[in-house]
């Protein structure tokens, strides 16, 4: 028995967030693997683009004297 759902909207921005962070990891991505000077230094690249928003986060932190 299938319950129907009265009134249920999408809202057309809930996966702006997402998208806001998949081209902040490609473009993270690209600046530290274009700065890499060997192959060790692109992977520690590559797994600092996965945490870019940790980052931003620490330098605001420091920017606010918090």
């Amino acid at each position: 028995m299938k319950k129907k759902i009265k009134n249920c909207k999408i809202n057309p921005c809930d996966s702006c967030g997402g998208a806001f962070y998949g081209l902040g990891f490609i473009g993270a991505a690209i600046y530290y693997i274009s700065s890499a000077t060997g192959f060790w230094m692109g992977v520690l690249g590559f797994l600092k683009a996965i945490v870019w928003p940790v980052f931003m986060v620490l330098e605001l932190f420091k920017f606010l004297g918090m």
